[in-house]
């Protein structure tokens, strides 16, 4: 029997759904013969919609040619070197609680070959005052409105990554501008019908009555709708809300800040949490609560408290994480929000989405029969989603921010592969490895230092080093640090310079 080679690929969807995915196959697969079609429901985006994203995006980006500087430009795009999280007045859970950071980048550096982490800790115990973040080159640089530019010595010290806060509509406009010059064949659509073989896999699309578009591989990136993987496969969801007490989320637009600050806050309240994720044009706003202890009017009052101005473009939308149980069914593959929802907390969709893309790139099936590649993929992006949502669980299940929102969220079940996270680290400060992890080690570092969680003990070849080392090695560590961050340029100045040179 001969195989014939997959060579068209039918992907519809909408917003930095569609046009990542298309971006990214078509520059992929293109030069191989792969010809992508890309059918365009209408946008489901409002003007207060602002994508806060992780350190790995820039790598996709370098991959899909996209240069940072007309990016930053044509989006009104900022830089973030992570989040600072602040508890309610200051202070959380009976003032228990202080404010951290939680930074994209390398804690310390390692002390006679230990790792820093243990060597803090144990500092700390014997009278240390000083916070994890203040050893982190990228969370003083952000905390003092300052650019990371790596050089020899940056790169020596540790990981100096970082994100982007860009206007959603103006970042997918330009996705779609890219996909023209790719040769993508491009349809609008307002309703779309599916097709099915005597198989059950899709045939063809039919776009509003009118057009029928054929394919052999199609790919679902509708977001929650899920037309094809959802409705047409009728593939059903594993939902996850016994681990989160989220179910209702209230996003804006509030006005720029004067100076745009190189990363995301997110402010605690009783209620629950308010997001400020600033751009050089305005500040998107996401206030995140529970449906059963406030309405939409007190979640409004309470956003609108948090961001300290008076909000624009209110919408409301309902939160129910989940995964699918499988994300390549037949001959439909789902990316993005179609595959799985999250929480909000983190700002993880286009995380998500980009690694169900890159993973469907490295398992593109080759010729039609592909039942091994879908196997593998619906095992690996289970795993990979799972990890993320093991990330968000543990903000809610260590904090002890004050407020009904945080006792019930404390209350929540706690999956089992986080429970032996959290067990691990509180025995001796281990971050227990597991395989598809998305946050790194310091990541998970930061949030339970930050949160509050301290182990037991440490590895018991940190007691070898001296006292008086680790006060060396720690002022060390402190003088290079500032040292540093007083060389850099203001994120203002620097997004200028970034925004004339492109200009140009």
């Amino acid at each position: 029997m001969s195989l014939r080679p997959l060579s068209r690929v039918v992907v519809l969807g909408r917003d930095a759904d569609l046009w990542l995915c298309v971006n990214a196959v078509s520059r992929a697969l293109g030069p191989v013969g792969v010809r992508v079609v890309a059918i365009e429901l209408p946008t489901q985006l409002t003007p207060s919609h602002v994508s806060a994203t992780l350190p790995p995006l820039e790598a996709l980006h370098a991959k899909l040619e996209i240069k940072e500087s007309p990016l930053i430009r044509a989006t009104g795009g900022s830089f973030s070197f992570g989040q600072n999280i602040v508890a309610a007045s200051g202070g959380g859970g009976v003032g228990r609680m202080p404010n951290f950071f939680h930074a994209w980048g390398a804690y310390g550096a390692p002390i006679e070959g230990s790792a820093f982490y243990p060597c803090w800790l144990k500092a700390t115990r014997h009278g240390l005052n000083i916070p994890f973040h203040d050893f982190c080159l990228t969370a003083v640089a952000a905390k003092n409105g300052r650019m990371l530019l790596p050089d020899d010595a940056t790169s020596a010290f540790g990981r100096t990554d970082y994100g982007y806060h860009v206007q959603t509509m103006a970042y997918v406009g330009y996705l779609k501008s890219i996909s023209a010059t790719l040769g993508v064949e491009i349809f609008q659509a307002q309703n779309v019908s599916v097709e099915r073989e005597e198989t059950g896999s899709i045939a063809a699309l039919n776009i509003d009555g009118s057009r029928r578009v054929e394919g052999r591989l199609f790919v679902d990136a509708t977001g929650e709708d899920a037309i094809l993987i959802g409705r047409s496969f009728g593939v059903p969801c594993e939902y996850w809300q016994d681990y989160f007490n989220v179910d209702r989320v209230l996003s804006a637009r509030a006005p720029a800040f004067t100076s745009t600050p190189p990363f995301a806050e997110i402010r605690t309240s009783g209620g629950g949490w308010t997001a400020l994720h600033p751009s050089r044009l305005a500040t998107g706003i996401v206030h995140a609560y529970s449906k059963g202890l406030s309405n939409d009017e007190a979640a409004l009052e309470s956003a609108t408290a948090a961001a300290g101005v008076k909000l624009d473009d209110v919408s409301f939308r309902a939160v129910n994480p989940c995964v699918r149980s499988r994300v390549w069914e037949g001959n439909c593959v789902a990316v993005g929000g179609s595959a799985c929802l999250l929480d909000p907390i983190h700002d993880v969709d286009l995380h998500a989405l980009q690694l169900g893309v890159v993973h469907l790139l490295s398992l593109f099936p080759v010729t039609e029969q592909f039942a091994a590649e879908r196997a593998e993929y619906n095992r690996i992006m289970r795993s990979y989603y799972e990890r993320i949502r093991d990330f968000q669980c543990a903000f809610y299940a260590l904090a002890s921010f004050d407020g009904e929102f945080w006792r019930q969220a404390r209350d929540r079940a706690v999956p089992q592969p986080l429970a032996h996270k959290i067990a691990t680290f509180r025995a001796r400060g281990t971050i227990a490895a597991m395989e598809d992890e998305t946050f790194l080690a310091e990541s998970w570092l930061a949030i339970f230092t930050g949160l509050g969680v301290m182990p037991e003990t440490w590895p018991p070849a940190i007691d070898r080093i001296s006292p008086d080392r680790f006060k060396a090695e720690f002022r060390r560590t402190l003088d290079f640090i500032k040292g540093k961050v007083l060389e850099q340029p203001t994120h203002d100045g620097y997004l200028d310079g970034l925004c004339r040179r492109s200009a140009a």
